[in-house]
């Protein structure tokens, strides 16, 4: 799958072979922000075996401008047991020097379209909060996701600690679908996407 979305914009699914350039994408909000509550960089063969896990059910995305990876999206399950199927958590990381291009917002619009698709009636996030100015964390995640429909739902505080501070966890949820009794049970990507490519042939 391909979409263009801008003159050098591409978005596409992601390989185990894009866990190179996308732990150099993350590793900066690891070291240096609470966005994410890691303490240590993933190997890179750890992370390829993090993308095999997630996409072998979700949609787990890549954004290139000119052919270079800027900037990733996935979905993972919200939990173990089989009512929550119907449900996925989400996540996002954009390089560094890459942000306010709208690469998220892209990211994310393409994921929900697959996720809908799918089955998936709701998204979640879990979002690293604060109430104070903070050097390693703004609200930048938390306002992003408003602007992208999703609606603050609970927090935690003292969620998580890092760097010697303690950080809130605030969940947020957008529907996407419709909730109706009985639904069918939600396809994985790989099934929904074999189904559209019969549908057009």
């Amino acid at each position: 799958m391909t979409a263009q979305n801008s003159a050098s914009l591409t978005l596409r699914f992601a390989t185990p072979a894009d866990a190179g350039a996308l732990v150099a994408i993350y590793a900066p909000y690891i070291r240096k922000t609470a966005i994410t509550y890691e303490y240590e960089i993933p190997s890179v063969a750890e992370f390829a075996q993090r993308i095999r896990t997630y996409s072998a059910k979700y949609p787990y995305l890549v954004a290139e401008l000119d052919g270079i990876p800027v900037g990733y999206a996935y979905a993972c399950p919200l939990g173990s047991r089989p009512a929550f199927d119907w449900s996925v958590e989400a996540a996002i990381y954009i390089r560094e020097d890459c942000k306010g291009m709208g690469i998220g917002k892209a990211l994310y619009q393409k994921l929900e379209a697959i996720l809908k698709t799918m089955g998936i009636r709701t998204m979640t996030a879990a979002v690293a909060s604060v109430d104070h100015d903070d050097p390693y964390l703004t609200n930048a995640s938390l306002a992003f996701h408003l602007r992208m429909g999703f609606v603050p739902v609970g927090t935690f505080h003292h969620a998580g600690c890092k760097f010697g501070r303690w950080y809130d966890l605030t969940w947020l949820e957008k529907g996407i679908g419709c909730y109706e009794n009985d639904p069918p049970h939600p396809k994985t990507v790989h099934e929904t996407l074999d189904a559209l490519e019969n549908t057009e042939t």
